[in-house]
């Protein structure tokens, strides 16, 4: 069954995709550097002490830098008016720094992905925006190095570039799905590189604990084993990078889209029109707003499952930082697992299965003893079997219900909306926590996002919205 009719010259034998597959999955291994090292562990915790210091030298001159970071919320809590830094002329406390910028990061991916998706499919440069974009988001990473004293705003900088840059390289990467695999070959495709990801991510994240927890014995300061760690998240980022670059190949477009559609402008009103040709694919429609709804219970839990183990159950950094290693490595496994079962049993039941468990995690979750660290290890792991293939899955089965031609688009719109709805998760357990003050309560509200994500992707008809997209139905869907 080919992909789609083969260009003239471009050979499409399964001997090249497999080729192709090989390096496509490599950029999995590539950035997920940056979200395990960066995002999840190193650089909030860092990035918000650095915006303390600053506060400190503006408006606490007498205490040292060194003691900063232990005396500043006393002192700001006993001087009202003081403790800010300025952020392009705004008063912002130090707490809130890492938070503002990531909200920023966020919305520039809302405005800033459509443009990519639409460039990437109208251009024909997949390859050579993927690695534009991976190359200028490691550089910023490496750049979080120089990050010390009171540099907090070139923190946030580089943070907001790198952010960006890894986004846009996603939309680019994963557009290259459909292109590389059979419908057939789809979710193992898909599943074997969210794997490959969660092992690269993982190692990296592992040798990065390593130097954190041993950085006296190794004669560095916390500061700089945290400098060293994110500075080897972009030079593995920028190394990795080099084995898609070198396997993955552009398709031909039309003509008269390679120069018509050329400019930001004409991507903005390619943009608008995939946008209002919705419509034509309402299956699509639903399923992907099915994704954006399960796809944030999953999210929310992910994020808050640190604050739940340290607030519900009492339990120490160490279990904490475990827990997250676990989940990288389990993941590996979980993610081929479920890709087995899709295999198996069909793509979409198993996803629904995935919801089920999910679901069963969030219930399970709110009976967990207070100090029970066993049982929170047993939680993390049920949740690393379910995570990767639910994400890996949901990628596969939403590749196979957009038109040819148009994916990196139609990823972008992915990418956007999912970055668009995540505040309601988060909203909705700080509802919960504002009315209950119970992180258990607030976990288990995530139950509504399962079961509403379930109801609707089981409406979705998929054979008939791979036929309305133009696309071959998989013998197991």
């Amino acid at each position: 069954m080919p992909v789609s009719a083969p260009p003239a010259g471009l050979d499409d034998s399964p001997a090249a995709r497999r080729r192709e597959q090989r390096g496509w999955y490599f950029y999995d291994w590539a950035n997920s550097a940056f979200y395990t090292t960066i995002i999840s562990v190193f650089l909030g915790p860092y990035l918000i002490p650095v915006a303390k210091t600053a506060a400190c030298a503006k408006d606490f001159p007498t205490v040292a830098p060194a003691a900063c970071s232990a005396e500043f919320d006393k002192l700001a809590a006993t001087n009202p008016g003081l403790g800010y830094v300025d952020v392009l002329g705004a008063d912002i406390r130090p707490a809130a720094f890492f938070g503002l910028t990531l909200t920023v990061a966020v919305l520039l991916q809302i405005v800033f992905l459509p443009v990519v998706g639409a460039l990437a499919d109208h251009t024909g440069r997949k390859r050579e925006l993927l690695g534009a974009f991976a190359y200028v988001g490691a550089l910023a990473t490496m750049g979080l190095y120089f990050v010390e004293g009171d540099r907090y705003l070139l923190g946030g900088a580089l943070f907001v570039i790198a952010n960006l840059a890894y986004g846009s390289s996603v939309v680019v990467y994963d557009s290259f799905l459909p292109q590389i695999s059979t419908p057939d070959e789809r979710d193992g495709v898909s599943s074997r590189g969210w794997a490959i990801g969660y092992l690269g991510g993982g190692l990296l994240l592992a040798l990065n604990l390593v130097l954190y927890l041993r950085h006296e014995s190794l004669g560095l300061s916390e500061g700089m084993s945290v400098r060293i760690s994110m500075m080897s998240a972009g030079l593995w980022w920028a190394t990795f990078t080099v084995i898609p670059l070198l396997r993955l190949r552009n398709r031909p477009v039309p003509a008269h889209e390679t120069t018509a559609l050329r400019s930001v402008g004409g991507s903005f009103r390619q943009l608008g029109r995939t946008i209002a040709d919705l419509h034509r694919y309402p299956l699509t429609l639903l399923f992907l707003v099915a994704y954006l709804v399960y796809n944030d219970g999953v999210q929310t839990v992910i994020g808050n499952s640190a604050a739940f183990a340290s607030e519900a159950l009492k339990l120490d950094k160490s279990v904490q930082i475990s827990a997250i290693l676990m989940v990288q490595f389990v993941a590996f496994f979980g993610a081929l697992l479920l890709g087995w079962l899709a295999r198996r049993f069909g793509t979409k039941r198993t996803v629904l299965a995935s919801l089920v468990l999910w679901t069963a995690i969030v219930v399970v979750a709110m009976f967990l003893q207070e100090g029970a660290a066993l049982q929170f290890y047993l939680l993390a792991f049920a949740i690393s079997i379910v995570l990767g293939g639910t994400q890996a899955l949901s990628r596969s089965l939403f590749s196979q219900v957009i038109p040819k031609g148009r994916e990196a688009e139609y990823f972008s719109l992915l990418q956007i909306s999912d970055k668009g709805s995540a505040f309601i998760g988060a909203l909705t357990v700080t509802i919960a926590l504002q009315f209950t003050n119970s992180y258990r309560i607030a976990i288990v509200s995530m139950i509504i996002f399962f079961v509403i994500g379930f109801v609707l992707l089981a409406l979705v008809n998929l054979p008939k919205a791979i036929r309305a997209a133009g696309n071959e139905v998989p013998e197991t869907i």
